[in-house]
């Protein structure tokens, strides 16, 4: 299991450059475009398959079942697996169930395969974490981390886009298809920009993985930052799996291709996220947090109206907001967990995802029941307690 040990030794990989922030973004939006891709597709989907807004909600967010369950057993078996052969192992894997996609014959197989896809995305995207961690000093893990969630931020945008547009013009296969190249793309660079890192050895007793886990949850400070990854994610899968079918119905009752350019709402979160450590180290982390759930909260009224104008608003405000805060979230764990990081970042991770897919279900019953206003709402009072969070989060020194 990952614990502290000896500062690592000054290598060109400790170096964080500008140059290295930008790998590390690219390597972010290479990681996760498949998590966010389908969703620009759901309504298509839904008409593919024949099921509710519920139903291929569900299914598309299945992925983060896997991503919750993989993320904690990657952090049990951290300490066998050398950094870089294992991100790029998984982002090369991530490019099968990926292709099989394109010819899945009903919607549990296609629940199935984004299941698998979320094993792939998590394993590397928790080995990523864990590499950072090790690799850069306190002060500087803010800011590779920051660069790795701006290329998350990316994978939104750029990933739906994408998907939208090759889907419209060429079909669901081949959307697949292309994804599953960008995967492979990934892996490439992974092998040929990261430098080989095995696991930092052991400084004194080796505990177990639950008992790791356990000294994790007993720590005030980290149990709410479990709580807040898994309120994130169900405020941001609720926003942005159901506001397409809002989109794609009357009155805007826009295209496959149109719902894909309506995710240039995540632009300005590209030059937001990156804002998130420095605003920590300015500002304090409860009032930078708290800063980013309110942007997100005020943009929730906006996502109630007919027009287009205010609800493209509404998701701007709510995606700076959401994704600033997981940027301070994400830091947060690999500051204050000072033992066995790749545990904390297992619990976080898996938190975080598990709140998408009780997001992707509960959200989505509400909305199928009674209506977009009554999913916003339940959105709102999840970022409230999001931001009670934020007192309990303080690193002890």
């Amino acid at each position: 299991m990952l614990i502290t040990a000896a500062p690592a030794q000054a290598t060109p990989a400790s170096r964080l450059t500008g140059l290295r922030l930008v790998i590390f973004g690219i390597i972010g939006f290479l990681t996760l475009t498949d998590l966010f891709a389908a969703q620009a597709i759901l309504p298509s989907l839904a008409r593919h398959y024949g099921v509710s807004p519920s139903q291929i909600g569900l299914a598309v967010n299945a992925s983060t079942f896997g991503m919750a369950v993989s993320c904690l057993g990657v952090a049990v078996i951290s300490h066998n697996l050398n950094r870089r052969d294992g991100i790029w192992i998984s982002l090369a894997l991530l490019a099968l169930p990926t292709v099989l996609l394109a010819f899945a014959p009903n919607l549990a197989v296609f629940a199935m395969l984004r299941v698998v896809q979320g094993v792939f995305m998590a394993a590397a995207f928790t080995l990523t974490m864990a590499y950072l961690a090790e690799t850069y000093d306190a002060d500087e893990i803010s800011s590779a981390l920051s660069a790795y969630v701006t290329g998350v931020v990316a994978s939104n945008l750029i990933g739906r886009l994408i998907s939208a547009t090759v889907a419209d013009l060429l079909g669901l296969g081949i959307n697949f298809y292309l994804l599953s190249a960008l995967n492979l793309a990934g892996a490439l660079l992974v092998f040929f920009t990261l430098s080989r890192m095995s696991p930092r050895k052991v400084s004194g007793a080796a505990i177990s993985p639950l008992a790791a886990w356990g000294l994790h949850v007993r720590n005030p400070a980290l149990r709410a930052a479990f709580c807040l990854g898994f309120l994130i994610l169900f405020a941001f899968i609720g926003t942005f799996t159901y506001v397409n079918f809002v989109l794609a119905g009357a009155p805007l009752k826009l295209s496959p291709m149109s719902l894909g350019l309506v995710y240039f709402v995540f632009l300005p979160s590209l030059f937001t996220t990156p804002l998130a450590g420095r605003a920590v180290s300015r500002f304090g982390l409860r009032r930078a947090l708290w800063a980013g759930l309110a942007v997100a909260g005020f943009g929730l009224p906006f996502l109630l109206s007919t027009s287009l104008n205010a609800i493209l608003l509404g998701m701007v405000l709510v995606g700076i907001g959401t994704f600033f805060a997981q940027a301070i979230g994400t830091g947060f764990v690999g500051r204050a967990a000072e033992t066995h990081r790749a545990a904390a970042s297992g619990l976080y991770l898996s938190s975080y995802y598990i709140g998408g897919l009780v997001g992707a279900i509960v959200l989505g019953q509400l909305f199928d029941r009674l209506g977009w206003a009554a999913t916003v709402t339940a959105i709102g009072l999840a970022l409230a307690v999001s931001a009670v969070l934020g007192l309990k989060m303080i690193v002890r020194t």
